[in-house]
């Protein structure tokens, strides 16, 4: 992959020849099939573009590109016109989608990272939507081995499972990466070889991003000093390591079979766990209670290790007693039972039941505890404070970021009140709690007993969902005041996501 025994470079028609043989072995692509490839011009998808242009008369599909535009680079428009001449000289259809990348993170509380991505994908669906006149559709992008290697080390920093070091997938559900057998150097030889020039974004080229420092420092010095071949080596036990997550979860759904009973319709589901999971094998049983918080959270990005540890601690303790973990989903251990109820799910009752109308005044530092909700962590940190690393704001959904110095009234933790509003935009546009709780499409019965931080009635944040962007940290913000919520007795914390 990339470093031939003799040394050879390996020819235009060898790395063809490569990726076919990569595609057929997923079967990722069959005669019929509708295929939107995301193109942004740059070297890995002009590549996937042509590489997958040759492959669609042989194989029998058909063929379209998808270029979207996000709106924050002053060259996208020459970027666009490349791949939509591209797209003539080799008459696949080309389509070209716009999407407000920044305003579109600002209203939904994320990184531009992420909804850069989201954007995409949804782009995506909507041209497999409009074109694929009722073939299976399939979604092309251009993820390369040595994005592979740079996501399993990205997660390993931050402590992920077994899941996460199996790194990107070669197919998931609709989408398919035929280019993940192939690394930089070898795209970057075939485009030479088949004299096909691309695009350069200048971003790539920056370490403002956690990935770029990867790619730029970390895997170069890993290939030059420590093992060459590394990129290689390390999508090789990508491929191990998802096989055996595969299996893993094969038998944590045996045993989830076992030991879970479900009741309720959904989004008020309750699942009854007996105790006698924890005769399992440790890796086994925490899988299991995994999976049961994936029945009941939409976000498998927020519950972390740290949840796991203290639904298996709880359901080990003698007595009744209770546990707040994120969206409002609450344990409690009764008898040899331990029961996970969902937001506005009957079931789970007791002395941490929310009295809604209580309020909680705030003055940093401060811990505070909701019952039911969970313990709000409150921090003050000056602009020159060692450690506050202002490139990497938090995007976790329970830790936030926010300019303290805007704050004009006093602080308080409380439930929502009439004419409560949030500002969605850059432009300080304002929406009603009560209609983004709607837009949202947060339960009803949650509504009134949800817990929100507020200067006076302008509100902060809605903890799992958004922030005020009047509130957000800038180049100007002299104090922070960072909050973070976790739930449960046992101090949990974010330090990594469980995957």
């Amino acid at each position: 992959m990339g470093h031939t025994g003799d040394g050879a470079e390996m020819t235009a028609e060898n790395t063809y020849d490569k990726v076919i043989r990569y595609i057929r072995k997923y079967r990722m692509v069959e005669a019929g099939d509708f295929v939107a490839a995301g193109v942004s011009g740059g070297a890995d998808s002009v590549c996937l573009l042509h590489i997958l242009h040759r492959l669609s008369g042989t194989l029998g599909f058909r063929l379209a590109a998808v270029h979207v535009d996000h709106g924050v680079r002053a060259d996208s428009a020459r970027d666009a016109a490349y791949v939509e001449r591209l797209c003539r000289g080799l008459s696949v259809p080309f389509c070209l989608k716009r999407a407000d990348m920044n305003g579109y993170a600002a209203e939904h509380g994320m990184s531009a990272e992420e909804a850069g991505r989201t954007l995409r994908y949804a782009a995506f669906e909507e041209v497999l939507k409009e074109r694929s006149e009722g073939a299976r559709g399939r979604i092309a992008v251009a993820h390369n081995a040595n994005d592979r290697a740079e996501t399993m080390l990205f997660h390993m920093f931050r402590g992920s499972g077994v899941r996460g070091l199996s790194s990107i997938q070669p197919v998931r559900e609709r989408v398919i990466r035929p280019l993940l057998c192939l690394e930089r150097e070898e795209i970057e030889r075939y485009l030479n070889a088949c004299g096909l020039e691309y695009c350069l974004d200048a971003t790539n080229e920056e370490d403002r991003y956690t990935r770029n420092r990867i790619r730029h420092h970390i895997l170069p010095y890993a290939e030059r000093e420590i093992c060459s071949g590394a990129v290689a080596h390390m999508n090789e036990l990508a491929d191990i390591l998802s096989e055996t997550e595969k299996y893993l979860e094969g038998q944590a759904g045996r045993l989830y079979d076992v030991y879970v009973e479900e009741s309720g319709p959904e989004g008020e589901r309750c699942l009854k766990v007996r105790c006698a999971l924890l005769s399992e094998d440790p890796a086994m049983y925490r899988r299991v209670l995994l999976m049961c918080m994936e029945r009941l959270t939409p976000y498998r990005k927020d519950v972390t290790g740290q949840h796991i540890a203290d639904l298996a601690a709880l359901m080990t303790r003698p007595g009744s007693r209770e546990l707040s973990l994120p969206y409002g989903i609450r344990a409690r251990r009764e008898y040899d039972v331990l029961t996970l109820c969902g937001c506005g799910a009957a079931g789970v009752s007791g002395d941490g039941d929310v009295s809604p109308g209580r309020e909680y005044p705030v003055v940093p530092p401060a811990e505070i505890t909701v019952p039911g909700e969970g313990t709000y962590d409150f921090l003050m940190l000056e602009r020159e404070q060692a450690g506050v690393d202002w490139q990497n704001i938090p995007q976790n959904r329970y830790t936030k970021w926010f300019d303290y110095d805007k704050i004009t009234k006093a602080l308080v933790l409380r439930t929502r009140k009439p004419g409560d509003y949030l500002t969605i935009d850059a432009a300080l546009h304002r929406k009603s709690v009560r209609r983004y709780m709607i837009d949202e499409k947060i339960p009803k019965s949650q509504r009134d007993s949800m817990y929100i931080l507020a200067d006076g009635q302008h509100i902060l944040w809605a903890p799992g969902y958004r922030i005020s962007q009047y509130y957000k940290v800038g180049q100007s913000t002299k104090r922070i005041l960072q909050v973070r919520l976790r739930g449960g007795y046992y101090g949990g914390t974010d330090r990594g996501t469980v995957e």
